[in-house]
C-alpha cells in the first residue's frame, strides 16, 4: 500500500495551489493527482483502500510522496484519523498568512465564483469559516497532540510573496530532497483577482467538480482546475474594479483573532504581530493569492 509521507494541510488562501503546482514538478516528488482530496475530513467513510488509489502512480523513485489539502487545517477530526491511518512520522506542513488578509482572500475567491455576500463586512458575518480558519492557535494544538513539532514544517506566506525560490529551497532542503530551479512564471503570482463571466456558468461547474468529487473521480476535477483555457472561460480579471479592505474590516477581523493569534506567539515563540504590522494601519489593497 502507497500513502503519503507528507501533507500540506492549510490553511485556504496560503499558496496551496501554487505548492501543488510546484512539487508535482519536481522528478523526486509524487503528488496526488488532484489538489485537495478531502480524505479525512469529508471522505473518510471510503476506506484507506480508496485514498491508497490516490498515489498509485507513485514508484520507488519518488521519496515523498504527498498531497495538499488546506481544509485539513481546520478541520476537528483530521488530526486523529490521520495518525491513525498514517503514523506519527508524517511530515506536515503548514503555511501561515496574516488572518486579515488570508480572510480577505478568501472573500474574494466568493466574489469570484459567484457564491459571496454583498459585502466583505456581510462575509465576516454570514461566513464563520472566514474567520475560523484564522484559528491558527487552536487548529495547530489539536495537531500537536498527536503529532511531535519536529513533524510540522511551519512557512509563511509573505516569505512566498517575497521569494518564492528561497521558499520552495527551504522546504525541499527539510523534505531531504534535491533542489529545483522555478521557472520564470511559477516567481509569481499564479492567477490573478477575478470574477466570474457569468455567475450561473460558474456554479454551474462548481457542481459539476463537487459531482465528480462525490463520485470518486478527483483527478479529473484537478485536470480541470489546472487548465488555464477554462479559467479564461469562465471568469475575468478584475482589474481596476479590485475591491480593497477597509481598515475598519482589517480591524474587526484583527479583534476577533487577537486572542488566537497571541496564543500562537506563546506556542511558537514568534512575534506574529509584529511580522504582519498590526499595530499599524493597513495601507492599500490587500493582494490577491
Amino acid at each position: 500500500m502507497v500513502l503519503p509521507n507528507f501533507i500540506h494541510i492549510g490553511p485556504a488562501k496560503a499558496g496551496s495551489s501554487w505548492l501543488h503546482d510546484v512539487m508535482s514538478r519536481h522528478p523526486d516528488i509524487y503528488m496526488a493527482k488532484a489538489k485537495e482530496l478531502y480524505f479525512f475530513d469529508r471522505y473518510y467513510e471510503r476506506g484507506l483502500a480508496w485514498y491508497e488509489t490516490q498515489f498509485r502512480g507513485a514508484g520507488p523513485e519518488h521519496a515523498i510522496v504527498g498531497e495538499v489539502c488546506p481544509l485539513y487545517l481546520p478541520s476537528p477530526e483530521t488530526p486523529e484519523r490521520m495518525h491513525a491511518c498514517l503514523g506519527g512520522d508524517i511530515k506536515l506542513m503548514v503555511t501561515l498568512r496574516d488572518p486579515v488578509e488570508r480572510a480577505f482572500s478568501h472573500y474574494l475567491y466568493m466574489l469570484k465564483r459567484g457564491i459571496a455576500p454583498s459585502s466583505f463586512r456581510n462575509a465576516l458575518k454570514r461566513r464563520p469559516e472566514l474567520i475560523r480558519s484564522g484559528m491558527y492557535a487552536t487548529h495547530l494544538r489539536r495537531y500537536l497532540h498527536y503529532f511531535d513539532r519536529d513533524t510540522i514544517y511551519l512557512a509563511f506566506f509573505d516569505d512566498l510573496r517575497r521569494d518564492p525560490q528561497a521558499f520552495l529551497d527551504q522546504l525541499l532542503s527539510w523534505l531531504e530532497v534535491p533542489p529545483l530551479q522555478l521557472e520564470p512564471s511559477l516567481r509569481a503570482a499564479k492567477l490573478p483577482a477575478s470574477r466570474a463571466r457569468s455567475v450561473l456558468a460558474a456554479r454551474a461547474v462548481r457542481r459539476v467538480a463537487e459531482w465528480a468529487r462525490e463520485h470518486g473521480s478527483a483527478a479529473l476535477v484537478g485536470q480541470i482546475r489546472r487548465s488555464s483555457l477554462v479559467h479564461r472561460m469562465l471568469f475575468r480579471p478584475l482589474g481596476e474594479a479590485y475591491p480593497t479592505i477597509s481598515e475598519d474590516d482589517a480591524a474587526y477581523v484583527r479583534s476577533r483573532l487577537e486572542p488566537e493569534i497571541a496564543d500562537l506567539e506563546e506556542l511558537l515563540e514568534l512575534p506574529l504581530r509584529q511580522r504582519w504590522g498590526w499595530h499599524l494601519a493597513h495601507q492599500g489593497p490587500i493582494p490577491a493569492p
